[in-house]
């Protein structure tokens, strides 16, 4: 079985140089093959430091409700770990945002980002809206097929759970190809493919 887990994460604010930090991670991940559900891993986190406006304007979870909520430094083991068992990471703007963003925060506790292949369904579903453009995630559901209610956007579990539908989908199609997951070396004679 080969596991692809789709990631998202919501934060205080754009720039983890600027000492931005976590106030939810998300993980789900499912059989490459089959698209069956295997684990969903959701945790909010107390970032210790206040939520920039903009940020909370866009996925709503004010400081107020992560009082209790453990720290990164608890939560960031079962987060490593559940992204180190997969073989293909899936994330919507992962490789802009999401990936240096964990990347960062993991380093800050002493852990490594997992050696994981990455699909970046923002960048590599430039195939979703017209004339080529990077596509959000609402335009990527409404392309294949998958239902987008704007109003659960912008929490980890629902972002992850579409992006993955429509992964699926797309990749049934042809698109979404898994870099070093699809690989196959096609044997050679005398130079010529068999």
């Amino acid at each position: 079985m080969r596991i692809v887990a789709g990631l998202d994460t919501e934060t205080t604010g754009l720039a983890f140089a600027d000492g931005h930090r976590f106030v939810e991670v998300g993980v789900i991940s499912c059989d490459l093959d089959t698209g069956k559900l295997l684990s969903s891993y959701v945790q909010r986190i107390d970032p210790q430091r206040p939520i920039d406006p903009k940020a909370q304007a866009v996925h709503g979870i004010s400081y107020a409700e992560l009082a209790g909520q453990p720290l990164w430094e608890q939560v960031a083991p079962q987060f490593h770990a559940q992204l180190a068992r997969a073989q293909l990471l899936v994330a919507h703007n992962g490789v802009g945002f999401d990936i240096p963003f964990i990347t960062h925060e993991f380093a800050r506790v002493g852990l490594p980002m997992p050696n994981v292949p990455v699909v970046d369904t923002m960048l590599e579903g430039r195939w979703a809206t017209p004339f080529g453009k990077l596509p959000n995630l609402n335009e990527l559901c409404f392309a294949t097929g998958t239902p987008y209610d704007p109003n659960l956007a912008h929490g980890a579990a629902y972002d992850i759970a579409v992006m993955l539908s429509a992964f699926f989908k797309a990749r049934r199609k042809g698109f979404f190809r898994a870099p070093a997951v699809d690989d196959v070396p096609v044997p050679v004679h005398y130079g010529v493919a068999a």
